[in-house]
């Protein structure tokens, strides 16, 4: 006998052969012992999961000499020759290359005769979808009342594609993808058929590779088998068909997680060298990576691994939490998108698992999260004071918030009370003047005047709102220092050099505002650097040396 394909010598002939489709083939046979036969069916799915051998089943039952039947004889002159798709009364027929008004015009003069040897006159049409619009329009009147003999069987991988005015004609069934393991024991069976031996990975990645398809995984198997020698393993398919095999990949990631670069790339090339392509790698490196995220959720079932749980790599399970398995196998989804388009898919691929090897060193969302939230705690929960130079009995209590609105607020300070100002060190010697410092903000000096503090102050604020529209530059360099009045000379002190700078760049606007608002005519204006004193010490809150030093700062001046 002349050699037949897996796929044509293991097509299902009867209801209980459709694996994977049960509740199909279970509502058909109670239908036909109901004597409930539609006159339009419409089955749908997938391509290679049973949808034109049920049509053929569907057929043979009403068709049968013993029937109509849930169990066909296959033996009768009927069954026989659907079986060969050579019955006159059961007609195929490829919609893919009849969709035109025409071809569908002479199913409809074919109707109306009816069937010559059988009971009914059953037409199957796969894929259905490919008619056009026209031919579809045609079909409707026949489909919704044809003769009482008349059956039409239609099969579509694209439902979506058929008119809603087709689908409510017709009894729809959808058809599913089969389990990996259900099609690994078809595999196993129809090795043990032909008499080879098969190994379970090998079975395994064959179920896997077929993504759900029978014929696929049929289709598959064959061409495995021409180059097994009587005997499929999953090392002569690695070999053969240029895959990377799972130890070759559990010592690629142990570099990546051990973050080696050199090592991981000199792996990388050396599985290259053996002819793997660039994609496959990828596609293998990704499967992988899944496997992993599988695993680290629980997940220890063979048929979604592809391999045994045991033949994965524990170090790197170690090194990656699940997370940074998720960024692995993220970037390696995008990776075979972006090598399309690239310059050079090899300096793609040097560069993902380059930065594969840096994975372990990058921190989460949730670790930035929970490192916020130790900082926040530790803030909260900070008690005592640290020994700094102290502020006089006259300081006022510290004041946490910035004074200048264009300084960020830290909201975790609020949350602080202002602390007690220090008791006064008993001394003979009256306290020395000093400037107040504040925490992490811009330098802000306090108006002090050698003769009425409140004026010098109050004029200052005249200057700032008579430039702060025209001259507003000017207005905010005014703000940042301290002015002192001695009869018509006015000196500004800035805190350091460039704000003496800004004072000298914009001095004659300042100075004609002074003249306008003080009315001296004769006014004179000059500006100086600010001499610090020396300080004594103070005492700050701990959470303040915290937030210093996580964020390697420096007290610069203002209140504290």
């Amino acid at each position: 006998m002349a050699y037949e394909v897996t796929a044509t010598r293991r097509r299902p002939q009867k209801f209980d052969d459709l694996v994977g489709q049960e509740f199909v083939a279970n509502t058909l046979k109670n239908t036909i012992k109901s004597g409930r036969i539609a006159h339009a069916y419409l089955f749908s799915g997938p391509r290679g999961c049973g949808k034109t051998s049920s049509a053929r089943i569907m057929a043979k039952a009403l068709n049968c000499e013993k029937g109509p039947t849930t169990e066909p004889c296959g033996e009768c002159t009927a069954c026989r020759e659907i079986a060969k798709s050579s019955s006159l009364d059961v007609r195929e027929i490829d919609g893919a290359s009849n969709t035109s008004v025409n071809d569908v015009r002479e199913i409809k003069d074919e109707v109306i005769f009816p069937p010559q040897s059988s009971r009914y006159k059953i037409y199957i049409i796969d894929e259905v979808h490919m008619l056009s619009t026209s031919a579809f329009n045609a079909l409707l009147k026949t489909i919704e009342e044809p003769p009482e003999y008349v059956i039409f069987i239609f099969a579509t991988t694209e439902l979506q594609k058929v008119p809603a005015t087709i689908k409510s004609r017709c009894q729809q069934f959808n058809f599913h993808l089969v389990p990996i393991e259900r099609l690994k024991n078809l595999l196993g069976e129809a090795a043990a058929e032909i008499g080879i031996k098969a190994d379970d990975e090998a079975l395994y990645w064959i179920a896997k590779e077929s993504t759900g398809s029978v014929r696929d995984a049929y289709t598959l198997f064959d061409q495995v088998a021409a180059f097994s020698d009587g005997e499929i393993t999953y090392d002569k398919i690695r070999d053969k068909l240029g895959l990377v095999g799972i130890e070759q990949l559990n010592s690629i990631f142990e570099y990546c997680s051990a973050g080696d670069v050199e090592k991981t790339l000199i792996e990388l090339d050396s599985a290259l060298q053996n002819g793997i392509t660039i994609e496959q790698l990828i596609t293998n490196a990704a499967q992988y990576v899944r496997s992993l995220l599988l695993i680290s959720a629980g997940v220890k079932k063979e048929a979604l691994l592809g391999q045994s749980a045991d033949r994965y790599s524990a170090k790197v399970l170690e090194q990656w939490d699940k997370v940074r398995i998720e960024r692995a196998l993220s970037l390696f989804l995008s990776l075979y998108r972006d090598i399309r388009y690239s310059l050079s898919p090899r300096y793609e691929l040097d560069l993902a698992f380059s930065r594969l090897c840096n994975l372990k060193d990058a921190a989460s969302s949730g670790e930035i999260k929970m490192a916020i939230e130790a900082a926040r705690k530790a803030l909260m929960n900070g008690a005592g004071t640290q020994t700094v130079p102290s502020q006089p009995q006259s300081a006022p209590k510290a004041n946490f918030a910035p004074q200048n609105p264009a300084v960020p607020q830290f909201a975790a300070l609020a949350q602080f009370p202002a602390p007690e100002p220090p008791k006064p060190q008993p001394s003979a010697a009256p306290a020395p003047k000093i400037q107040a410092e504040r925490v992490m903000s811009v330098p802000q000096f306090s108006a002090v005047s050698s003769k009425d503090s409140d004026s010098i102050e109050d004029l200052k604020k005249k200057v700032i709102d008579e430039l702060k529209y025209s001259e507003v530059l000017a207005a905010g360099a005014l703000s940042e220092v301290r002015i002192e009045q001695n009869g018509n000379k006015i000196t500004a002190f800035a805190p350091n050099q460039y704000q003496l700078m800004q004072m000298d760049i914009y001095k004659t606007a300042i100075i004609s505002a002074l003249k306008k608002v003080s009315g001296i005519e004769n006014l004179e204006f000059e500006s100086a650097v600010e001499k610090e004193e020396e300080k004594e010490k103070v005492e700050i809150p701990k959470a303040v040396e915290i937030i210093r030093s996580e964020f390697r700062g420096t007290i610069v001046g203002g209140k504290v």
